[in-house]
Formats: C-alpha cells, sequence, structure tokens
C-alpha cells in the first residue's frame, strides 16, 4: 500500500482557503503531488498548476508543453510564468533560480490562497546538510516547514516526511509520465553533489539517514521556534512601536547571546534574510559600548542602512534616505502629489488641520527645508526653530531632509505629517490634512 494520500493533502490546507496554487516543474516529485491533488474531488476546481519557466534550459518551453498536456489530461487549471533568474553579483546560480522562482510565486498568491510544493523527505536532508555545510545556525538547521506563511497566503509541503523512494513507488503505480532535468546529473551545483555523490555512501552505512536527519530538523525547528517567542517578548519591550527603532540600553541589559538572538530577529522583522555573524557582532559593539558612547553605526545589509539616533537603533531602506529637494505646485483638484524621493503627500479630509477655506483659495506648494525656517505652533507661545521642533518631537536627522513643507502663497503652513502653522489651523470645521508616505502607501513614514 503506498503511503501517498491525499489526506497528507487534505489535513493541512487550512478551512475557507481559495485558490490552491502547485508549483508544477513536471519533475517526478511535483508530477506526484498534482495526481494526488487531482484525485481529491472538491480541490480540483480550485487547483492551479503553476510551471515557472526560468529560460535556463533549452528544453524549458517543451517541459511547459509537456505540463500544459498532463494538466489539461487530469482536469486541473494551468497557468505558466516566465521569470528572469540570472544570477545576480555575489549570489549562485541555485539561490538566483530559487529566489525567482519564489518571488514569482509569491506574486500569485492572494488572502486566503495556498501554494503547494513538492518537496520531500530527502530534500530536507540535504537542506539541513547544506546548512550545516555553511555555518548556519538554529533557524538554518531547521530545514523547511511543512507549513509557514507566504506572501499573503500560505506554503504547504506536504511530502516532507515522505520519502523520494515512495514518491517513486507511487509514480510507477500509477503510470505517471515526467520530464528528467539533465541538469541535476551535473555535481556543478552543491545540492547535486550532495545527492549524486555524498549521500548514496553515506546511506550505504547509515541507512535510514533520511529519517534521522529530518527529526533533528524538526528538533531545531522547535528550538527556534522557542527563541523567536522569546524575542518577539523582548522586541515588545524593546522597540519603538512608532519608529521601530529598538532601545540600546535595553539591550545592554541582556547577555551577549541574548542580544544576538534579538537583534537578528529585529532585522528579519524587516524582511531581511537571517544576517550573518559579522553582521550581529558589528551591531552588539554598539551595544557592548553602553547608552551614551556608542558612535552612530554605518553598517550595509540587504540594501537597508542601520542608522543610529538618540540611543536606538533604526533599520532603514536605502532607497528611502533620499532627500527631497524639489518644489512643486499642488495643482487644486489632486488629492496627492508625488515626490521625486520615493514618497507621496495625500490630502485627506478631518475635523481639525488647515481649513479647506485657506487651502481653497490659496497657491499651494512644497518645498524642501532650506534650513533657519521658524513655525508658530496653535497654543504655543513664541516662533520656534524647525530644528528645534525636530529634536524636541524625536525626529531622527535623516527624516528631516526627507520631508517636505507645504507653503500657502508662498507662507510656511505645515511640514508634512506633523505641524500645522497656528495662522493656518482650524479645528472642528472643515480641514485638510497632509499625510507623508511611501509610494506604497504603507502609512506615515514616521510611523514605520
Amino acid at each position: 500500500m503506498s503511503s501517498l494520500d491525499p489526506r497528507l493533502i487534505t489535513k493541512l490546507l487550512p478551512p475557507g482557503c481559495r485558490t490552491v496554487y502547485l508549483a508544477y516543474s513536471g519533475g517526478l516529485d511535483s508530477h506526484a503531488l498534482l495526481h494526488l491533488a487531482a484525485a481529491i474531488g472538491d480541490l480540483r476546481a480550485r487547483l492551479v498548476a503553476v510551471y515557472v519557466n526560468h529560460g535556463l534550459q533549452a528544453a524549458a518551453a517543451d517541459w511547459g508543453e509537456h505540463c500544459r498536456r498532463q494538466c489539461l489530461e487530469l482536469g486541473v487549471a494551468f497557468r505558466i510564468v516566465e521569470v528572469d533568474a540570472a544570477a545576480r553579483s555575489g549570489e549562485g546560480p541555485e539561490a538566483a533560480a530559487r529566489e525567482a522562482r519564489y518571488r514569482a510565486l509569491r506574486q500569485l498568491l492572494q488572502v486566503d490562497d495556498v501554494l503547494l510544493l513538492a518537496q520531500h523527505r530527502d530534500d530536507q536532508m540535504e537542506t539541513l546538510l547544506l546548512q550545516l555545510f555553511r555555518g548556519a545556525g538554529l533557524a538554518g538547521l531547521a530545514g523547511m516547514p511543512a507549513s509557514a506563511a507566504f506572501g499573503c497566503g500560505l506554503m504547504l509541503r506536504p511530502f516532507l516526511d515522505i520519502s523520494r523512494k515512495d514518491i517513486l513507488d507511487y509514480a510507477l503505480a500509477n503510470n505517471l509520465r515526467w520530464v528528467e532535468d539533465p541538469s541535476n546529473q551535473s555535481n556543478d551545483f552543491d545540492r547535486n553533489f550532495l545527492r549524486n555523490q555524498i549521500v548514496p555512501l553515506l546511506k550505504q552505512r547509515w541507512p535510514g539517514l533520511d529519517k534521522t536527519v529530518a527529526r533533528s530538523a524538526a528538533h531545531c525547528g522547535e528550538a527556534s521556534r522557542l527563541l523567536d517567542d522569546w524575542a518577539d517578548r523582548v522586541l515588545e519591550e524593546l522597540v519603538d512601536a512608532e519608529q521601530a527603532g529598538i532601545c540600546l540600553a535595553g539591550l545592554s541589559e541582556l547577555t551577549e547571546e541574548q542580544c544576538s538572538v534579538v537583534l537578528r530577529r529585529w532585522l528579519v522583522g524587516f524582511g531581511l534574510k537571517p544576517p550573518s555573524a559579522a553582521i550581529i557582532k558589528a551591531l552588539a559593539a554598539q551595544v557592548s559600548a553602553g547608552p551614551g558612547k556608542a558612535s552612530p553605526p554605518q553598517i550595509h545589509i540587504q540594501g537597508c542602512r542601520i542608522l543610529g539616533y538618540r540611543q536606538k537603533l533604526f533599520c532603514i531602506p536605502a532607497a528611502a534616505l533620499s532627500k527631497f529637494t524639489g518644489d512643486l505646485l499642488w495643482p487644486k483638484p489632486d488629492a496627492r502629489l508625488d515626490l521625486a524621493n520615493g514618497y507621496c503627500l495625500r490630502r485627506i479630509e478631518a475635523l481639525s488641520g488647515i481649513g479647506k477655506d485657506y487651502w481653497d483659495r490659496a497657491e499651494v506648494s512644497v518645498k524642501a527645508r532650506a534650513g533657519g525656517e521658524k513655525l508658530k505652533l496653535p497654543g504655543r507661545a513664541g516662533h520656534h526653530y524647525l530644528k528645534k521642533l525636530y529634536q524636541e518631537a524625536g525626529i531622527p536627522p535623516w527624516e528631516r531632509e526627507q520631508r517636505p513643507l507645504v507653503y500657502l502663497d508662498g507662507r510656511l503652513a505645515a511640514i508634512a505629517g506633523l505641524w500645522v502653522a497656528e495662522w493656518a489651523w482650524a479645528a472642528e470645521a472643515a480641514c485638510y490634512r497632509v499625510v507623508w508616505q511611501s509610494e506604497a502607501g504603507l502609512g506615515d513614514a514616521h510611523h514605520k
């Protein structure tokens, strides 16, 4: 009796899931998964097989056509997605292809959608061994999870506790037809070298290696999740909810090992890959220097910069650090004004802010900070230099050069997203507020 049963899939599917995508290469593993999923009557109508064409093989188009025919026979919807899998500087071809594939698949998923992957127990063993050879930490040694968040949806691996042999037996018993990628025989790739040369030798001595290594991965995964839960609780105490800066004084109370765990978890929370030990060591140096002694770090990581301000560390996308240098007129009908530094302004209706009467009568312009500007705030005596207001409010220096100033008929009326001048202020009336945000529309940039 085959160990491949539809319940491998159904027990993982969350209730109420909508479209179920299946990453389908046409190879043995993914074809067996597709065949099994198509046998589930109430799933077939929601199932979409996706062939990702990396363009790296001359036969890729033919494989795509093979996949199309197989899906037609099984009565399953089919899609082809073309990707650019060219490796970037410092990136290996395997990693480049994987990232391109996952990026394309991630973009398909909407809320409540699911992606099925056919990785199995032997793949898990290879992944853990590769991570071990690369000096990975606990999270890397946990291997691949059976279930994980993915884009807006969920990624599931129903075969993760199934051996490659069991999948082959199922395919032969059901007369399945699949394609063989000749590049799988090339030992130029690390995983292929491990699979073709090393693992067979290891299995001669330890036949159940795939089971025992997978069990170790499960133990590491459990320990990693416990550490993550602990780090998340610590981060709730140490991270400024508005600005996402992490407190150096709080970190200094942790042990060196605890500090490393928390810093790594903090950075992963920005969508970054787990940082190297060198990055964590450089950040830990800021902590060990003690409050008031750490110099602002200049650390670059995966397109972001780590910046220090007022005894906090901030992780800022490098693209979000561009100064605003424009001098723009805001067209009257437009509720949104795009800036040239990756941000935009939105005019929203409110019960307090700039009076609509002022706005509608005036020429509205948006300018960069020149220095020396003063502002009188509502209910506060005297005019104050903008520099002083920024300092009082704890606005980081890099953000002060990004936020534009709003003028009505050439007179400073507001600092986008922060303050409105007393002369332009109105309350309990028809008003506008000006919100400053990234072009992606993820909320006021000060609160990210």
